[in-house]
């Protein structure tokens, strides 16, 4: 029975192999749960040197949800993302982008 439990941990190390897949199933979810439009939502993922940098474009009318008063809901958006990339072990910087 402990055998069972090795493997599975040994396939969770070998998992997530695109950098920042964790950020950006973060981001995904995020994005849909707070838009009225969830088919506006798209994200452009680009690795460089200093990490991961994830694009985020909604529909035009959702861009006040996704920023939020004084940008407190795009900062909130942020630390959450980069949190998930902590655990990756990955930086990441969110872009909202018009």
């Amino acid at each position: 029975m402990n055998d069972e439990l090795d493997d599975v941990d040994e396939d969770d190390d070998r998992g997530n192999r695109i950098a920042g897949a964790t950020s950006y199933a973060v981001l995904d979810y995020l994005a849909h749960a707070i838009v009225d439009e969830p088919d506006g939502v798209a994200i452009d993922v680009e690795e460089g040197r200093g990490g991961v940098t994830l694009r985020l474009h909604v529909a035009p009318d959702d861009m006040g949800k996704v920023i939020g008063r004084r940008g407190r809901v795009a900062q909130s958006i942020r630390t959450v993302v980069r949190a998930a990339g902590a655990r990756d072990e990955v930086p990441v910087n969110v872009d909202i982008v018009d």
